[in-house]
């Protein structure tokens, strides 16, 4: 296997080359930013910029899997012009990749590509599996609609093609868990709304393992990579000050109250997916941290 990814230098993406180095896989990564390029052998970089339509065609030399996480952070404050480069991040991304595959008329072995459970409406009572009916009201769902609309047409390259729909990825390094750590680590934990909503989630290991499992064995189609053990939100915060040994006990913050903080953005926290992890399952993927305790007690313990 010699690999491609995007977004190698996202959270994801920095885990998916770690696994590669320990399997010997020879890496091509692109990257937006020149200083970030390097050529150490067994990891190249290659320049791109989906913004303008450029991409270094050499980035596809001996390449036959590809791992497309790229797209900018939802977490940043949703401006009109964030939220154009967080949906054109992912749509011009894919795009640019299609029309080099397109002009060198190269086929992959694989392609697995992500997604976001935000795919989802917002609900406290469904369960939702692969094939649950899309319904948009969101700005997160007309970004992951677009993104996969995007990514399911490089399926022209590949006999392979998958689509992975990320949970709440839990890890040291950043992502959302971080913004739900800090007020617990300052002793001012609490959950927002009534606390009910569900929190679909997945250990930063489990979802890196799994990006490597549809390409080895060659997965189609589209698949919640989520741990098969949700949680509510309000479980999730008392977890997180159990693993950090602080206490939760303040009220919960008024809905209303994070809307007029974050506007549209509010999503982000107020928003409830439960999602089943049952087809993962079923294809035998097994994980490391199917519960929340134990893995949150990984993302937290103190490296010796």
């Amino acid at each position: 296997m010699k690999l491609l990814v995007t977004g190698a230098t996202g959270l994801i993406g920095k885990k998916i080359i770690d696994i590669a180095k320990e399997r010997n896989i020879e890496v091509h990564f692109l990257s937006t930013r020149k200083d970030k390029l390097i050529d150490s052998g067994a990891l190249k970089g290659f320049y791109w910029n989906p913004q303008k339509d450029e991409i270094d065609d050499g980035c596809f030399e001996g390449v036959d899997t590809l791992i497309h996480l790229a797209g900018a952070s939802i977490s940043k404050r949703w401006t009109t012009k964030n939220k154009k480069e967080i949906l054109e991040s992912r749509v011009n991304g894919s795009r640019l990749l299609k029309k080099a595959l397109d002009r060198q008329k190269i086929k992959m072995n694989n392609i697995v590509c992500a997604s976001a459970i935000g795919i989802y409406p917002n609900s406290l009572d469904e369960v939702y599996e692969e094939n649950s009916p899309l319904k948009k009201s969101n700005f997160l769902q007309e970004v992951t609609s677009a993104w996969e609309r995007e990514s399911k047409a490089l399926s022209d390259h590949t006999q392979y093609l998958s689509v992975l729909r990320i949970g709440l990825v839990l890890a040291k390094e950043g992502g959302l868990l971080s913004q739900l750590t800090l007020p617990v680590q300052l002793f001012s934990g609490t959950a927002f709304a009534s606390g009910k909503q569900w929190q679909s989630w997945i250990h930063i290991d489990d979802l890196s393992r799994l990006f490597f499992m549809a390409v080895d064995e060659d997965w189609e189609g589209t698949y919640n990579a989520v741990a098969p053990n949700p949680v509510s939100q309000r479980d999730m915060i008392k977890a997180i000050g159990k693993a950090l040994s602080r206490p939760v006990f303040l009220p919960n913050i008024p809905a209303f109250l994070m809307k007029i903080v974050m506007g549209e953005r509010s999503i982000l926290i107020l928003g409830s997916q439960k999602v089943s992890a049952e087809l993962i399952l079923s294809k035998g993927f097994e994980f490391h941290f199917p519960f929340l305790p134990q893995a949150l007690k990984n993302v937290y313990v103190k490296k010796e």
